[in-house]
């Protein structure tokens, strides 16, 4: 599915932001200030997709979606910016990044904090491929609502296919969990790599099993 949607005119922003309002509202430290001075051009304020933009019912789990462009140095995907942008900006963020001839689509699933209305929960990012910049547009999704839209922007950028009866929050904390249990895979591989005894291999090769055992429940059919 393509995750690069043709935004109407009338929710064009089209705003600058000065990094340095990020580094503020993100209590940027000296190391990831550095990461966004070597990778990041330019953070434009695109689109504001909102009731009053698109003529759709309000959510209060999604007041309204900003869409951020990101002009790149080198085709990198840093998600400690994106989420020290997502940080800052207490709106649900769709990232657009170019680089050259080349453009990106990126997000996390955010939604208010149920402990602190204040306060944001974020998932991990989830990115498209990189795609050349002249791709054509699909039209943006019909919706009734805010909260709506916002399942349809994001649901492209999701690796694991929807089911029938799949929520987008389901879908994500499935997709969350596939990537721990990879990374857990690949730890246990590279501890088989390293170790010469033959009856400690014999015992991580059995982790190796139960674990991949594990990623194939979390990858087949939920239905």
């Amino acid at each position: 599915m393509n995750p690069c949607f043709a935004y109407p005119p009338a929710t064009r922003f089209g705003r600058i932001i000065p990094k340095s309002k990020i580094y503020q509202h993100a209590s940027a430290s000296a190391a990831l200030k550095r990461r966004f001075v070597g990778l990041v051009d330019q953070i434009r304020w695109a689109h504001k997709l909102a009731p009053s933009t698109l003529n759709l019912n309000p959510s209060p789990q999604v007041p309204e979606i900003q869409v951020f462009h990101l002009q790149l140095r080198e085709p990198s995907v840093d998600t400690k910016i994106l989420r020290a942008i997502d940080q800052a900006i207490p709106f649900p963020l769709i990232f657009e990044l170019t680089c050259g001839e080349r453009l990106l689509v990126a997000a996390a699933h955010k939604r208010p904090s149920e402990a602190d209305k204040h306060k944001w929960v974020i998932s991990e990012h989830f990115h498209s491929d990189w795609r050349p910049l002249e791709t054509e547009r699909a039209p943006l999704p019909v919706a009734t609502s805010m909260d709506k839209l916002y399942e349809q922007l994001l649901s492209p950028l999701l690796p694991v296919a929807a089911d029938a009866e799949d929520s987008l929050p389901a879908r994500i904390d499935r997709t969350q969990a596939i990537a721990a249990q990879q990374r857990a895979i690949d730890r246990l591989q590279a501890r088989l790599r390293r170790e010469p005894q033959f009856n400690r291999r014999v015992a991580i090769n059995a982790e190796l099993r139960d674990a991949m055992r594990h990623l194939h429940q979390l990858t087949g059919p939920t239905g």
